[in-house]
């Protein structure tokens, strides 16, 4: 009778929500599962494309999965983990993001039903990390270095690199051209690894064959004043001079106030402000620079005295295009005119202006240094340039992993079928209920083949029976086997150049694991309630600013004296 009257222990605050166990565990795989739905149509060379609106009213057409899962507005906090390994893949490879989701939500998927048979999640979740382990080793083994091989060679290797990652976007058809135009360029920038020295620059019209690389520098022509039509355009290893200081007339801050006995002294006072420009000016000319660039305005007279004696300048260059100039032509950023020496002035082969579409370019080429490349892409529509340039921005961190890491494995589905055949084989050694498990695993990673089959309008259960005869053969030909998008059958995807960087598919493997180990260790979630005040917070600034505004003038009179 006592255990009834006890009173009733009020731990949350009213109105927390929680929810917890089995069902939990079940609505957050279904929530991690409907996330990799909405990429799963993007992966491969047939993949579609996703357009984006946001509240804004920007519109993205995009095929890449770090793109879209930014820009998809996911509340649930389950969901927002696929979220977050989509944007390291991106930031730490390049590529794989719709990979590296669609893995993840396919280890839950098979995870579901062992979850509701009432198996511990941290028996799965033991399983699967094995299994991640023994897929890596196997990666390892079965890729192929590019290392030691001539520079020819390695141009030609990695332009199949940047051409499989290129495929699978909307400049796919024009793939070999922007292959080698991205293997360039990052062969220009070294080992330098600062990504911002590869300029990509954007111009509507024209179409993609008319993009072109510029070994050295290119940025739009900046805003100028009169006198510049008539300074050269073009010229041969001229002298660079870089500055970040302003060669106008300065107005008088507010407020100046010059106190004068005699009105003659007035026009002292003017000239010396004209002599201190003109003397400036003067440096500028004496230390033999041909081309000027500063990060704040060049004035009009500058520009006719510039133009007097033939020497280009340009005004309100952007702090990165004057950085890459700096890093290009081996100049150094100028904050003053005085005892300019020429060891802080830059130099190129070749400067000159060039119209490009509708815009006029600026062209610095044959630099010293070139530690730096600008690709400038053309295309038809806004929406298309924006996306070609999310692709090219693929296909050079591609470029870069494979140059570093040098080992690159079987594009096409091949590698995941020969890993989810090993796990298979490895499954069969293991006694009690982790069989099951890592066999799951292994069913899991045949999701990346079977869905570029079903891209491509093809029968994936057919594709799946052929590539696992082929796979399963003793002699371990198979290995190298993926699907055939072309014809829709299988081919060896090493022959036919389908290659990605080993690091690509080791780090998909490792991040996917590992989210969906975090979804299956979760067993409750707690919401907590906004508190009044945050309620009340939120319905003021939804009443709009307007009123709000009005309020806090009335209020702050309220108690003060007025003078």
């Amino acid at each position: 009778m006592s255990s009834m009257l006890q009173p009733q222990i009020i731990l949350l605050k009213e109105g927390t929500d929680t929810s917890q166990g089995k069902p939990q565990l079940v609505s957050n795989i279904n929530a991690c599962m409907a996330v990799a739905d909405v990429v799963r149509t993007t992966l491969g060379p047939r993949g579609m494309d996703k357009l984006i609106h946001d509240e804004k009213g920007n519109t993205t057409i995009s095929n890449d999965g770090a793109t879209i899962m930014k820009l998809l507005d996911i509340v649930h906090p389950a969901a927002k983990i696929l979220v977050d390994i989509a944007k390291s893949q991106d930031s730490e490879v390049g590529d794989g993001t719709t990979t590296v989701v669609l893995f993840a939500g396919e280890f839950l998927k098979e995870a579901k039903p062992f979850i509701e048979d009432g198996v511990h999640p941290q028996n799965l979740i033991r399983s699967y990390r094995t299994a991640s382990q023994l897929a890596i080793e196997k990666i390892k083994e079965l890729a192929v270095s590019i290392a030691g091989k001539s520079l020819e060679e390695k141009k030609s290797l990695l332009g199949k690199c940047a051409a499989t990652t290129l495929s699978s976007k909307l400049i796919g058809g024009e793939k070999e051209f922007f292959a080698s135009m991205v293997v360039d360029a990052v062969i220009a920038i070294g080992t330098d690894d600062r990504l911002n020295m590869i300029g990509i620059k954007k111009v509507p019209g024209g179409n993609m064959r008319d993009s072109f690389l510029v070994n050295g520098v290119a940025f739009k022509k900046t805003f100028s004043y009169a006198g510049f039509e008539q300074q050269p355009k073009k010229f041969l290893n001229p002298k660079i001079l870089l500055l970040n200081i302003e060669l106008e007339l300065k107005s008088e801050k507010e407020n100046a106030e010059i106190r004068l006995s005699d009105p003659l002294q007035y026009q002292s006072i003017v000239d010396a402000e004209w002599n201190i420009i003109y003397d400036k000016l003067d440096k500028c000319v004496k230390c033999g620079a041909k081309v000027v660039l500063s990060r704040l305005a060049i004035g009009d007279l500058a520009t006719q005295y510039f133009a007097d004696r033939d020497i280009f300048c340009a005004g309100r260059v952007t702090e990165e295009d004057l950085q890459r100039v700096a890093a290009a032509t081996g100049g150094t950023v100028q904050t003053s005119v005085n005892n300019v020496i020429d060891e802080v002035l830059g130099s190129c082969e070749l400067f000159e202006e060039r119209q490009v579409g509708n815009e006029r370019f600026n062209i610095f080429s044959g630099c010293p240094s070139g530690q730096t490349a600008t690709i400038v892409l053309r295309g038809g529509a806004d929406q298309f340039i924006e996306e070609a340039e999310r692709s090219l921005h693929d296909a050079i961190m591609i470029v870069r992993r494979a140059l570093k890491n040098s080992t690159v494995v079987a594009g096409g589905g091949a590698i995941d079928m020969e890993i989810s055949r090993y796990l298979r084989q490895h499954a069969r050694t293991i006694a009690g209920k982790s069989q099951l498990f890592i066999n799951s695993y292994a069913k899991a990673l045949e999701v990346i083949p079977r869905q570029l089959c079903d891209n491509a309008g093809f029968d994936a259960t057919d594709v799946l029976n052929k590539l696992r005869q082929k796979h399963a053969l003793p002699s371990g030909e198979g290995a190298p086997y993926g699907v055939d998008i072309n014809t829709g059958g299988i081919s060896d995807s090493f022959a036919n150049f389908v290659w990605e960087p080993a690091v690509v598919k080791i780090n998909a493997i490792n991040a996917a694991t590992e989210a969906a180990c975090l979804v299956l260790s979760v067993d409750e979630t707690v919401k907590n309630p906004k508190s009044e005040s945050a309620q009340g917070e939120a319905a003021a600034s939804a009443m709009g600013g307007r009123g709000r505004g009005g309020a806090g003038f009335r209020g702050r009179g309220r108690g003060m004296r007025r003078r």
